[in-house]
């Protein structure tokens, strides 16, 4: 096993305070000592490191690795998009999170249950990679390709993703569930209303029925699996409640009543605002259907209000950027901003992305995104103090090493 010794200014563990002058202590792939440095045992070690700031690595908890090309702004050019390079751009965009600070992401629909086993073998770097397969989505739902034919949308999820999105019925949501355990899926996702992407369905339109849902979330917590449920308008988002999900992803049009349904079962949010900015200034400029702008424009200001009621209502919140494509990787601690924006405090923020990322995974949690002895070494260091300014989480350069499972994969 080597040994490695990390020497920081702060110690930022995940949960709690910040601690000054710290040491951790890496033996293979885990953690055996975090704290003061005075208090450091005397192991010899290989290599010893200085750094400003030692943290968890990163958490981007809403992802997709579907290889669209740069500048690509319409989730229905995967029609003509050739899988082989699809997988081979996503390889890169892995290594860019990685090399970004990411260490972990939970993928929610896309390559990443596919790209995670080359990325475990060593045959290419990445984060950890949590895939869920396709993600779930009823007939004229937010997963399906309006624009062709129900058999041919199928054929569009198996030839991409390597199983069905389409379910319709309590029986047929499990076959699909199964399909997607069947690639090693270690999350499910499913569209539990209407999103903006998507051509004819209406984001605060519920899509799948209660018992749907219900046989969704009992499929998969029978596989020990959470669900992550799309959701936008209300009604989808209390039923997705009401059926057991762990994570809301957006949710648009929350309110007081649902953030507080949200803290009474635990459900976290993954807003994803990066997205809906990042949309608002380019997505037009870019090619953006305008279908899909015209929704977007009509949900930007309600979702900040959104995620800022959730954040004031204490619900639970994880780091979640909704990236999909070229260029975009790489810049997911960007999302850290928004929170603060929206209410957060820069520690608050960091939470969100180190000790909560792991808990948008249920019973497939690993031991990460905390800095203690036992847990995964999965780890960073940052030259500046990013609870005085969590902007500088966003520049890849000054995250000066990452060190995923005890190997370090930048700096040195």
């Amino acid at each position: 096993m080597v040994v490695t010794r990390i020497d920081a200014t702060r110690l930022i563990p995940g949960e709690g305070d910040p601690l000054p002058d710290a040491t951790v202590i890496i033996d293979g792939a885990q953690i055996i000592y975090a704290g003061p440095t005075a208090e450091a045992p005397d192991v010899p070690a290989e290599t010893t490191v200085s750094a400003e700031t030692v943290m968890p690595g990163l958490w981007d908890a809403h992802t997709h690795f579907m290889g669209l090309a740069r500048g690509v702004v319409n989730l229905e050019a995967l029609i003509t998009q050739t899988p082989h390079i699809g997988i081979l751009r996503a390889a890169r965009d892995a290594a860019a999170a990685l090399e970004a600070g990411f260490t972990s992401v939970r993928e929610v629909g896309g390559y990443g249950a596919l790209l995670s086993v080359a990325i475990e073998e060593g045959v290419t770097p990445g984060p950890h990679v949590y895939g869920a397969g396709a993600a779930l989505s009823q007939t004229a739902g937010h997963g399906d390709f309006h624009s062709l034919s129900p058999a041919e949308a199928e054929a569009v999820s198996e030839r991409h993703w390597g199983a069905p999105s389409l379910a319709d019925g309590p029986d047929d949501c499990r076959r699909v569930v199964r399909r997607q355990l069947r690639l090693g899926a270690k999350v499910i996702k499913v569209c539990a209303s209407g999103g903006v992407m998507s051509q004819v369905d209406h984001p605060i339109h519920q899509q799948f029925t209660a018992e749907e849902l219900a046989a969704i979330v009992d499929e998969a917590a029978r596989a020990d699996r959470a669900v992550a449920a799309h959701c936008h308008g209300k009604p989808g988002i209390m039923a997705a409640i009401e059926a057991g999900v762990r994570t809301i992803e957006h949710g648009t049009y929350l309110d007081e009543e649902a953030a507080a349904a949200m803290k009474e079962t635990g459900t976290i949010l993954v807003p994803t605002r990066w997205i809906v900015e990042h949309l608002a200034a380019v997505g037009r400029a870019q090619g953006m259907p305008e279908y899909a702008a015209a929704k977007l424009d009509a949900i930007f200001e309600r979702h900040a209000e959104a995620v800022a009621t959730a954040i004031s209502a204490g619900v639970t919140v994880a780091c979640g950027t909704d990236i999909w494509g070229a260029g975009m990787w790489g810049r997911n601690a960007e999302e850290l901003v928004h929170l603060v924006s929206l209410g957060m405090k820069p520690l608050e923020a960091i939470r969100s992305a180190t000790a909560i990322g792991p808990m948008t995974l249920g019973p497939q949690a690993p031991r990460s995104g905390f800095v203690a002895a036992g847990y995964d070494a999965d780890l960073i260091t940052v030259a500046g103090d990013p609870t005085a300014d969590i902007s500088v989480l966003t520049d890849p350069t000054r995250i000066e090493n990452v060190w995923k499972a005890g190997v370090r994969v930048k700096g040195g």
